[in-house]
């Protein structure tokens, strides 16, 4: 599948980017200074609040806490004025990179700018002072929102059915393939295995064996594809499913996809669409159109909630009719009277239901914001912003393709992956440039994934970013790649702007030290 020609990207030779040091992305002059912690901040006697005079009896401390309950000394707590504690928290948060701040250029994860009109929906006490517990009667309005998102999310994916109780893609993905077990159980059948690409997302694995299944690997083609042969010659009577995305991981459309989806269910197993990429193929194609017979979607990638930061996320996942007597409780059912009036509950009377998978609804804030995002799009809006995310992933591929090798040459969708290894050659690793991006201001892209690309960079600039933003992000690469081949140290010793500088990525994983020193 196609969403542009060539015609459609601009060549890079005529892109108005200078290599000739005159770049727009400039370098920070100075170092950062690192925050103090509110420990080097303190001084005794301060401090944040001031309480009127009790104006009740006192009564002693022993009398309201055991006295093996208290200190025996103090807490040593930092006393700092309330204006401190604000500008303290204040500085910190302007260190911290965001959506709002810059451009996350990280593939895979698709990092788009969040509206604030959700914000202000969600934040709404209509909505937001509910109570997860209330009757079905009082929360009626709540109960037809998140079934009507039901009902768009199936439009979307080409599917029949829908929970939208995961509370990411990975808890999708497990539940996915909890339902798909299900199924094979409800015909006396104990599959053992789940396919995975070798360009899949590490949670792809890692979902199917908490889910008890045995991992195979699927080879890719030199075209970045599932290899037909190498799969046709895995699957078998023991084959659950195949975890696929489309379009992969490498930002390239799986064009055998019909011909998988023969293979995978000729065998009896199921198709099952991991929705990462989703945000590529918005209105132009459907997962359920494709074979697929199970879907998770990312809403904070494609719907643009929040996103990061440890959560919340959402990943509803969609089935199709034979698949849905197995999908998780409570779902929404709709009554509708005769004068059309509609009444909506939450029914659990579904006896091959694989159970709750999440307390209460899921996270009902987040997939409102997404049912607010498809409202304010259309179908129309979702497919411009397909279309754009795709255009802007091969403007940006096309600027930087003359000095980066590409190992999949030609169109890609909204990601594309290119190669440090000339660099590598040159001296500099991928990861020494990327962290030389951090002296020009921008959040790395990807790196080292897939791992089936040596010296990978797996870029996705979304749709939501203009053509200034990706002119001077491709400048900065193409400046680094400039002074790698020039044999410039800053490449090797970046960042030099930062608050720390450059540290060792394995001691820091493998012994983090969290201590707070004086001093």
């Amino acid at each position: 599948m196609t969403l542009i020609t060539d015609s459609d990207v601009l060549d890079a030779a005529d892109m108005p980017v200078s290599r000739n040091g005159a770049h727009r992305a400039t370098l920070s002059a100075e170092r950062k200074v690192l925050e103090p912690t509110v420990f080097e901040l303190s001084a005794p006697g301060r401090s944040g609040y001031s309480l009127p005079d009790c104006d009740v009896p006192e009564q002693p401390l022993d009398a309201l806490i055991p006295a093996n309950l208290q200190r025996a000394e103090a807490t040593h707590l930092p006393e700092l004025s309330e204006l401190q504690v604000v500008r303290h928290f204040t500085r910190l948060s302007q260190l911290n990179y965001s959506i709002d701040g810059g451009f996350y250029p990280l593939g895979s994860c698709t990092m788009k700018y969040n509206p604030k009109l959700h914000e202000k929906v969600a934040a709404d006490p209509r909505w937001a002072g509910l109570h997860p517990h209330q009757p079905d009667a009082t929360i009626q309005g709540v109960l037809a929102m998140l079934y009507r998102l039901q009902e768009y999310l199936c439009e979307v994916g080409g599917m029949d059915s829908f929970t939208l109780q995961p509370a990411a893609g990975a808890h999708g993905e497990h539940t996915g393939l909890m339902i798909i077990r299900a199924y094979h159980e409800s015909r006396g059948e104990h599959r053992s295995e789940v396919l995975v690409p070798d360009t899949a997302h590490g949670t792809n694995p890692a979902s199917a064996a908490a889910a008890g299944y045995k991992v195979v690997q699927v080879k890719s083609n030199a075209d970045g594809t599932v290899d037909v042969e190498d799969l046709r010659r895995l699957v078998g009577p023991q084959t659950a499913a195949l975890m696929l995305t489309n379009p992969n991981t490498c930002g390239l459309f799986e064009k055998d996809i019909v011909e998988i989806a023969g293979i995978v269910h000729g065998v009896g197993g199921r198709l099952y669409y991991d929705g990462a990429n989703l945000n590529a193929i918005l209105g132009t194609t459907r997962p359920g159109d494709m074979g697929f017979d199970v879907v998770h979607f990312n809403l904070h990638k494609t719907m643009t909630t929040p996103h990061g930061g440890g959560g919340p996320g959402t990943g509803p996942v969609g089935v199709k009719a034979h698949l849905a007597p197995f999908l998780p409780v409570p779902l929404i059912e709709r009554e509708v009277a005769a004068d059309g009036t509609e009444t909506f509950r939450l029914t659990s009377d579904r006896p091959q239901s694989i159970g709750r998978v999440r307390s209460f609804f899921g996270n009902t804030g987040l997939l409102l914001r997404a049912y607010t995002y498809v409202r304010a799009m259309g179908p129309d809006g979702l497919a411009q912003a397909s279309r754009d995310a795709v255009l802007n992933a091969n403007y940006l591929r096309a600027l930087l393709r003359d000095a980066f090798e590409v190992p999949y040459p030609g169109n890609c969708m909204h990601e594309f992956v290119i190669s440090g290894k000339r660099q590598k050659k040159q001296g500099a690793k991928t990861l020494d440039m990327v962290k030389r991006l951090l002296d020009y201001g921008y959040h790395p892209p990807t790196i080292y994934f897939p791992l089936v690309v040596e010296e990978c960079m797996m870029i996705e600039p979304t749709e939501t970013e203009d053509r200034a933003t990706l002119d001077a992000f491709a400048e900065a690469l193409l400046t680094i790649a400039q002074e790698v081949e020039q044999g410039n140290d800053d490449v090797h010793t970046a960042p030099h702007s930062t608050p720390v500088s450059r540290i060792d990525e394995a001691l820091a994983a493998r012994k983090p030290d969290l201590r707070w020193r004086a001093g």
